[in-house]
């Protein structure tokens, strides 16, 4: 079954909090999306300053670019997980849950 892109985002966010910074190919392993896909998310998600891009140094002047989530990424995340505890939604079904009654 295919995810949605909120279910991207929240896969990308969950990487970056449990990881830490990552480079673009870790975070492609870790929340299961390929490049072309997860540049166009990330793109998002930085326009909503949910994740940040910094640059790195290593010695010798290497620089490379990481991916970190922000305050404000952490706090929608959290946010999410509560409501996805509270509100589980059973997949496969067709049933309204009786709270939207």
């Amino acid at each position: 079954m295919r995810r949605s892109k909120l279910e991207m985002h929240i896969d990308i966010l969950k990487a970056l909090a449990r990881h830490g910074p990552l480079k673009l190919t870790h975070i492609m392993y870790k929340a299961n999306v390929n490049c072309s896909v997860l540049k166009q998310h990330l793109d998002f998600l930085i326009q909503q300053n949910l994740v940040e891009e910094q640059t790195m140094q290593k010695r010798k002047k290497v620089v490379y670019v990481v991916y970190a989530i922000t305050e404000k990424g952490r706090t929608v995340l959290k946010h999410f997980l509560e409501l996805q505890r509270v509100l589980p939604i059973i997949e496969g079904t067709d049933k309204i849950p009786s709270l939207l009654y």
